[in-house]
């Protein structure tokens, strides 16, 4: 096919992919516990069938272990051509509070260009840009294809990595996409290079045997969320840059946004400073950040006079593409236990950690992927990195250290992903198909 002939199949074929974007985002496969799992599973029956229409000849769900099933399907290579790996996720967040939706989280609504839901960016979009792209072909594809479509990336995507792990030869292919990224904004086209990796840990500080009457013991009973505040506020400076021994400020080798982009981005208050020093490219992409994401102590609205005798904190730690989570997480233990006041027992547990990822931004699949966004956007891509994580991108690449780990979607930096009011805009969406349309052409007569 030409690239004429692949921009009008994908043109056609876009009143078709927002139907069904539209049907599988109505359906609020949010794969956490004490959610409904029929919708989970109501999904993945979508997404099977789905994948049959864009004309996959082998497709079905497979089991993964402690999760819901992943989607899967292939088609040969034809002779001399390499073989593409499709990934992307069916399952989403959850809704949260349905009073901040302009629009209800699961009644797919279009305003202006975009599509309005839970799940219509992260990352249903990423499951239609593949399918999409793929009916362009009717079936008769450039390359080898293989999808996996997974079912739980959003509360337990470590599961999927331990089933790669273990069926090395089913996932195996010479280019992988991974459609659970964006570009920065609409029409700025990008190509995800960097991903930070993540550690998270639960701290425990504990004081009493039991909590006491703040006007008979204050003053003197150690207060353990006072203690708590202490060690968490060490973390930081006063200018927000990280104290802890052993991991410095990194350097991004790109430009990342502007102060003002992010602020409005981020929605900062006017008068609030942003914390840390280096560009914001550094601060976000290449160096570590310590966020506090949760803490367990009484509620304003059920406080009582009592000095508490535990308190607990959620800590996550984001850490450069090349270092190494478990020892960045070591580090800031080791730390918060230095800087724990007056005797105080501290303990920590519920660890976990995910490796982040640096991509090679050279070779033919690379190649492939500039030419294919320049047609599709009219510029060449940037290399940009993002301060999230993706832990199935390392096993990806520790298993196939010979692919070529291509990250780019429809997910722009505005979409609300994770929050109300979660959008996908369909001009994005269609370019995003054409370029992944473009690419298995261009890859599978590059290497022909």
């Amino acid at each position: 096919m030409t690239p004429d002939e692949i921009e009008g199949a994908v043109a056609a074929g876009l009143p078709q992919a927002v139907e069904d974007l539209k049907r599988l985002v109505a359906i609020p496969s949010v794969a956490f516990p004490g959610h409904p799992e029929e919708p989970v599973h109501a999904a993945a029956a979508a997404t099977e069938e789905l994948l049959r229409s864009a004309g996959l000849p082998h497709v079905r769900q497979i089991p993964v272990d402690g999760s819901f099933p992943a989607v899967y399907a292939e088609a040969p290579a034809p002779p001399g051509a390499p073989t593409v790996l499709l990934y992307a996720h069916y399952d989403v967040q959850p809704a949260g509070d349905p009073l901040l939706w302009r629009t209800p989280a699961f009644e797919p609504t279009e305003i202006d260009g975009a599509l309005y839901g839970r799940g219509a960016a992260d990352d249903k979009s990423g499951v239609i840009s593949h399918v999409a792209a793929l009916r362009v072909f009717q079936g008769r594809f450039p390359v080898g294809v293989k999808v996996i479509i997974e079912g739980q990336e959003e509360y337990a995507g470590e599961r999927l990595e331990a089933f790669v792990e273990r069926n090395p030869e089913l996932l195996r292919a010479d280019a992988i996409i991974v459609a659970d990224t964006g570009n920065p904004h609409v029409d700025d086209p990008a190509v995800t290079t960097s991903l930070r990796g993540m550690g998270a840990f639960t701290v425990e500080v504990r004081t009493l045997s039991e909590s006491l009457h703040s006007g008979t013991f204050g003053g003197a009973a150690p207060d353990a969320l006072a203690a708590l505040i202490r060690m968490l506020a060490a973390l930081h400076d006063d200018n927000g840059d990280i104290r802890v021994p052993g991991l410095p400020r990194g350097v991004f080798l790109g430009a990342g946004p502007s102060e003002e982009e992010f602020r409005k981005g981020a929605g900062v208050l006017d008068g609030v400073s942003l914390v840390g020093s280096g560009s914001l490219a550094d601060r976000l992409w290449a160096s570590y950040a310590i966020t506090v994401t949760g803490l367990d102590v009484p509620t304003v609205a059920g406080a009582i006079n009592a000095v508490q005798p535990v308190a607990r904190a959620r800590v996550t730690v984001r850490v450069p593409p090349a270092a190494d989570p478990r020892t960045a997480v070591e580090s800031v233990v080791d730390f918060l236990n230095q800087v724990a006041p007056w005797g105080v027992k501290v303990g920590f547990s519920d660890y976990v950690a995910g490796s982040g990822f640096l991509a090679d931004s050279g070779g033919a699949a690379r190649t492939a992927l500039n030419e294919a966004m320049e047609r599709a956007y009219g510029r060449p891509p940037r290399d940009v990195g993002t301060g999230g994580s993706i832990p199935l991108v390392s096993t990806l690449a520790k298993q196939f250290p010979a692919a070529s780990i291509l990250l780019f979607g429809a997910e722009d930096d505005d979409a609300s992903i994770h929050a109300p009011n979660e959008r996908v805009d369909l001009a994005e969406l269609r370019r995003n198909i054409l370029a992944e349309a473009l690419f298995l052409q261009r890859y599978g007569a590059a290497t022909a």
